[in-house]
């Protein structure tokens, strides 16, 4: 007669990996932080919209090629599109489940967020500097 030992161990001590990818909470951690920057970011850059509504091109171009809303924008634009790359990689990972589609989309997220983020710092450059 043959007798199996029980297992003792808990299924928590396989999973304490962080998942799969072994990068769950340095991810959470990274769109916390993202999500809390674009709080203040997003204000600053509704404001400073605002406060350039009806000014002309000489008057805007001067404002963002200030260094401080220079750099504040293009801080805005980098955490936004980090943020939004992210939140979508999230919703593949959870919805996506054919190994292809997903990995397709995950390009895909990558080079079209990596490609606005990289289009609105040139924007702001491009402004600031006049060219």
């Amino acid at each position: 007669m043959s007798m199996h030992k029980p297992r003792l161990r808990n299924p928590l001590k396989s999973a304490r990996g962080l998942g799969s990818a072994k990068d769950g909470t340095g991810h959470f951690i990274v769109q916390r932080i993202t999500a809390i920057a674009l709080v203040f970011l997003s204000i600053y850059a509704v404001g400073l919209i605002v406060s350039l509504i009806g000014d002309d091109y000489a008057s805007v171009r001067a404002t963002v090629a200030h260094p401080c809303n220079a750099i504040l924008l293009v801080a805005f634009s980098i955490a936004m599109f980090w943020h939004a790359k992210l939140g979508v990689q999230v919703i593949i990972e959870d919805y996506v489940h054919t190994p292809f589609s997903a990995g397709a989309l995950h390009l895909l997220n990558i080079f079209v967020c990596a490609l606005a983020a990289i289009a609105s710092v040139l924007a702001v450059v491009r402004i600031a500097l006049g060219a």
